[in-house]
């Protein structure tokens, strides 16, 4: 490995992938100057998503977070009544949420006043635990919303987790930022909740820069989060307005890009695959683990290809808030010890999700995880006694670099590099 020498151009965890499209329907709206948030970028790219998806309506808005607090924000209305003036809609509702993903799932329960409880992820898709989910509803069975995550493209256990929503009266919004071309039971991701989204982020599997898009079957809901995402504008000659509103649209360039993207989906998927199975091809004999799925019942988009190191091949590790620090030993390494190792040579991974619960912003929140004896827990830090499934996996856990330019021969190398950290 000391004759190695680092990739001359870097191997990206997930970056933009530009097949020429995007620029001719950018083109397209410059030319027409459609430079704003409509026009006819806007309105194929909401047809094409339907049609994909499989649902009725998609609406264009300016990122999947916006998408997701409207799609919040619209089922705290639904079941809780029209807020009070300036208050959200969840007006101190507890919200279950996914524990293990990027805090823009959770910031729009907080947009709408409510309070998200975090339920710990099983291990079998790194998913919510729908054990825990049914612990959650019997110490607080007055939840009605549940905020679920498909983590890196994964669907979660779907007919478990709704099954345990249906018994407890709850409605599900699905956060399916980067599951976008992923099937659970042949039906695609971002169809079973009431509102659900999806993202265009820069490293998604499908860009715009940014983007997102919130999907329904019901046209008054999608009518609502058009109004409210235009400023929640009322159909008047004037500038009237009689409720809260956002300035969530997508723009026409945007959905240029995320236009000329579209017929590239199945691709792209395809070669998130390919670099999937590599890895797990070539980490045979390795004490380690790819981020598992069920292979009966789902199909991932492969958005990101993940490791877990067994627990006795793990180095001794500590993290603080902001640094790590890691003892080197023969035979063992940790997520840090590969993630520098992989810098070093011009190769970007990243930790898993840092788990909601272990923010700092969200300490205070409820928590709830289950161990072997079904106790659940509440407090944000769990007692020896009790399995932390999010922590371990955040413990255990590295993104690998998953771009799917990345070519065959650089991947070999890729676990070269991985291969060296465990001599």
């Amino acid at each position: 490995m000391d004759k190695m020498k680092p990739f001359e151009k870097k191997i990206w965890l997930s970056s933009p992938t530009m097949h020429g499209d995007e620029q001719k329907w950018v083109n397209d709206a410059f030319e027409k100057n459609w430079i704003t948030t409509a026009g006819e970028n806007v309105d194929s790219v909401e047809t094409l998503v339907a049609e994909k998806i499989g649902c009725k309506y998609a609406v264009a808005l300016s990122c999947g977070t916006g998408a997701l607090h409207l799609a919040i924000k619209l089922a705290g209305e639904k079941l809780y009544g029209q807020a009070k003036p300036n208050a959200g809609t969840l007006q101190g509702h507890k919200v279950f949420c996914s524990d293990m993903t990027f805090d823009a799932t959770v910031n729009p329960v907080a947009y709408e006043d409510g309070e998200a409880v975090f339920i710990d992820t099983e291990r079998d898709t790194w998913n919510m635990d729908p054990v825990a989910l049914e612990k959650a509803f019997e110490i607080y069975p007055d939840v009605k919303l549940v905020v679920l995550v498909h983590l890196y493209g994964t669907p979660a256990k779907l007919d478990e987790i709704m099954a345990v929503c249906e018994k407890y009266g709850a409605v599900l919004v699905e956060d399916a930022a980067e599951s976008f071309g992923a099937a659970y039971k042949g039906k695609q991701t971002g169809t079973f909740g009431i509102g659900n989204i999806i993202s265009f982020n820069g490293n998604k599997i499908i860009t715009g820069s940014s983007g997102g898009m919130f999907l329904t079957d019901n046209k008054a809901d999608a009518d609502k989060v058009r109004k409210w995402s235009t400023q929640s504008r009322e159909a008047a000659p004037w500038y009237q307005h009689e409720e809260i509103g956002y300035n969530y649209r997508m723009s026409n360039i945007i959905a240029g890009v995320v236009r000329g993207q579209m017929p590239y989906l199945e691709e792209h998927i395809a070669q998130k695959k390919a670099v999937y199975m590599r890895y797990k091809e070539g980490f045979k004999g390795l004490p380690v683990h790819m981020n598992p799925y069920d292979e009966k019942n789902s199909e991932p988009n492969f958005w990101l290809s993940c490791m877990i190191i067994d627990k006795e091949a793990m180095c001794k590790q500590v993290r603080g808030e902001q640094d790590a620090l890691y003892i080197s030993e023969n035979g063992k390494s940790c997520p840090t010890e590969i993630l520098e190792t992989l810098a070093k040579y011009n190769a970007e991974g990243r930790p898993i999700w840092k788990p909601m619960h272990m923010q700092p912003i969200y300490r205070m929140n409820p928590f709830i995880t289950v161990n072997g004896n079904g106790r659940g827990q509440t407090n944000a830090y769990i007692a020896g006694d009790l399995e932390d499934v999010g922590a371990d996996i955040f413990e255990r856990g590295l993104c690998l670099p998953s771009d799917n330019k990345m070519t065959a021969e650089e991947q070999d190398k890729i676990i070269e590099i991985i291969r060296s950290c465990f001599d």
